[in-house]
C-alpha cells in the first residue's frame, strides 16, 4: 500500500450495474473529511476505527437523500462507549463524535488483549443504531428507524436495518486504516460500499438469481481494496463487475465541517432554566462551551443569553 494520499478520496458517488437490478454506492475518506475528524480528538485507535466506520456509513447512505438536510448514523447504549455519531450532510459536509468512559475501556482492551472489539461489547445489550434523517424544512418532522446493536460489526448493524426497517436487501462493507506518511502525520482513510437489490417488476422479472451473483461478486471485496490510494473506485467497481458493467453517476465532495456556530449556540442556552444557565457561569461572567463535534471552544457572555447574573 502506498504511502502517500493520493486524489481518489473524499467524495461518495452511485453506480448502476448495467443490465442489472442492482443499485450501489461507495466512498472514499481522507485527508479533507475523515483525518481531521479522528484526529482531532484522539481517540483510542479501535474507537476512532468504529467512528470512522460510522462517518463512512453516514457518507454513503445519505448519497441516496432526495432532499435537503442531513443524516445522523448514532449508536448508543450502556456499554464502554455511551454514545457514537456520524453525520452527513447534502451539502457534502460530514462530521462525527463517540462518549466513552476511559476505566471501562481500558478493561474491554484489557480483555480483549487488544483485538478489536464487536458490537455488543462497545455498547452493552440495550445498544441500539438508529439511522436519524433531518430535513433542513424545518415543518417536517425527523424520520428515526432503529435496530439492535446485536452483529459484530457495524457493517452487518447496517444490513440488518435496511433489511427490518426499509425492506431492502443489501450488503455493506466498510474499512478504516491509519496510513502513514514519509516525513508527515499518519492519515486516516476509510472506504465503503454497498450494493442493494431492486424489486422484480413485469420488466425485470424476479430478480433473486441476479441478486445472488452479485451478492457473491460483493463477497470477494477486502478491506485492502476498499482503502487502497492506489486503487481508485472505477477500477475497483470494474474489478468486481467487469463483466456486467458499472455506471457511476457524479461524484460528491466529502469535507470535515462542523455546523456549530455562537448563534445556534445561544439559542440553544436560551431555552434552559435560569438556575441551570447560573450554575454553568464562569468567574469571568461567560459560558464556557465545547463543541462535541469539532472541538472549538466558545465562551458566550452571559449577558448574551439571558439577565446579568447578579
Amino acid at each position: 500500500m502506498s504511502d502517500i494520499a493520493r486524489p481518489d478520496s473524499d467524495f461518495v458517488v452511485n453506480f448502476q450495474i448495467d443490465q442489472r437490478p442492482v443499485r450501489g454506492r461507495a466512498v472514499r475518506m481522507g485527508a479533507d473529511s475523515l483525518s481531521p475528524i479522528l484526529q482531532r480528538h484522539d481517540y483510542p485507535r479501535h474507537l476512532a476505527r468504529i467512528l470512522g466506520e460510522a462517518v463512512t456509513l453516514a457518507a454513503m447512505v445519505g448519497a441516496s437523500l432526495k432532499f435537503e438536510g442531513r443524516i445522523l448514523v448514532q449508536a448508543e447504549g450502556d456499554g464502554p462507549v455511551s454514545m457514537l455519531v456520524g453525520e452527513y450532510r447534502t451539502d457534502g459536509g460530514v462530521r462525527g463524535y463517540a462518549k466513552f468512559d476511559a476505566d471501562r475501556w481500558a478493561h474491554l482492551e484489557k480483555v480483549n488483549k487488544g483485538a478489536a472489539p464487536h458490537m455488543p461489547q462497545l455498547f452493552g445489550p440495550t445498544g441500539r443504531l438508529a439511522l436519524i434523517l433531518i430535513q433542513d424544512d424545518p415543518s417536517i418532522a425527523p424520520y428515526q428507524g432503529i435496530v439492535p446493536l446485536e452483529k459484530g460489526t457495524l457493517s452487518e448493524c447496517a444490513e440488518d436495518y435496511f433489511a427490518q426497517s426499509e425492506q431492502v436487501p443489501s450488503r455493506i462493507k466498510l474499512a478504516v486504516a491509519e496510513l502513514d506518511r514519509k516525513g508527515e502525520k499518519p492519515i486516516w482513510v476509510s472506504g465503503g460500499m454497498m450494493v442493494q437489490r431492486i424489486a422484480g417488476d413485469e420488466n425485470r422479472g424476479d430478480t433473486a438469481e441476479v441478486w445472488r451473483e452479485a451478492e457473491a461478486l460483493f463477497g470477494t471485496l477486502s478491506d485492502a481494496e476498499l482503502v487502497d490510494p492506489d486503487l481508485a473506485v472505477p477500477d475497483l467497481l470494474f474489478r468486481l463487475f467487469h463483466e456486467q458493467g458499472v455506471r457511476m453517476e457524479d461524484r460528491v465532495g466529502l469535507v470535515d465541517s462542523c455546523t456549530c456556530n455562537e448563534e445556534r449556540l445561544i439559542a440553544t442556552l436560551s431555552s434552559m432554566p435560569d438556575d441551570a444557565l447560573r450554575e454553568m457561569v464562569e468567574p469571568d461572567g461567560t459560558l464556557a462551551i465545547d463543541c462535541q463535534f469539532c472541538a472549538r471552544h466558545y465562551s458566550v457572555p452571559i449577558e448574551k443569553v439571558t439577565d446579568p447574573v447578579s
